[in-house]
């Protein structure tokens, strides 16, 4: 078992201009790389978080792992469980939500499910995952990690990289690809809402993307 305590963070500016951008906008920006699985939601809708990962690899059926985590992690942090999509079990509750609330952690994204998801809405803590599991774990980890690169929800993730969630899931970006991915977003956004005013305005998707040419090869007019 191997327990890195410091890992590479983005300046605080950039993580502030991360929380502008939706991740499927970062998502499409990355070249539609860095999502994680579908099934990891927000806990409840409304949630979002965004900041530098910490990362876990936990071995199902045991936490130990991410209370270590827990206790490492700085405010701004986000904690990145790989719980191999273990759905039979509870490693996170309400308890280990105030000790993240109360150290300032931003929030929670795990490959697995929570419990106490009621409490935890009341809370306001982000929590993004594949549900939640009433039934507790052990804390006798014999293996495991903290601030090794882990894969989560499909998502390689190293220690540092940003990640951000909303409604439509969680995305990683590289810490070294985040002022790239950041202009193109914004590039993106800025070109959405030009689409947007034009459609407001009476003109058709097909138009403005350009999709003549598909439906010309599927052999429909209109």
């Amino acid at each position: 078992m191997t327990v890195i305590k410091d890992i590479p963070r983005p300046d605080r500016d950039l993580l502030d201009a991360f929380a502008d951008e939706a991740a499927a906008t970062l998502h499409e920006a990355l070249g539609r790389r860095g999502a994680m699985a579908a099934a990891i939601k927000p806990l409840h809708a409304g949630m979002r978080v965004v900041g530098p990962a910490v990362t876990v690899n936990a071995r199902p059926s045991d936490n130990l792992m991410i209370h270590i985590a827990l206790a490492l992690a700085r405010p701004g942090d986000v904690l990145v469980v790989d719980y191999k999509a273990m759905v039979e079990f509870g490693p996170w509750g309400d308890l280990m939500t105030a000790s993240a609330i109360a150290r300032g952690i931003a929030g929670l994204v795990i490959d697995g499910c929570v419990r106490d998801g009621e409490v935890i809405r009341g809370m306001g803590f982000p929590v993004f995952c594949r549900g939640t599991c009433m039934k507790g774990t052990t804390k006798v980890a014999t293996d495991g990690d903290v601030n090794l690169p882990v894969t989560c929800g499909g998502a390689l993730v190293e220690p540092g990289d940003i990640v951000v969630g909303d409604g439509d899931g969680v995305v990683v970006v590289p810490l070294g690809e985040a002022g790239g991915t950041l202009s193109k977003a914004r590039e993106r956004t800025a070109r959405e809402e030009e689409l947007r005013a034009a459609l407001m305005a009476g003109r058709t998707t097909i138009e403005l993307l350009k999709l003549d040419g598909c439906l010309r090869a599927a052999g429909i007019e209109l």
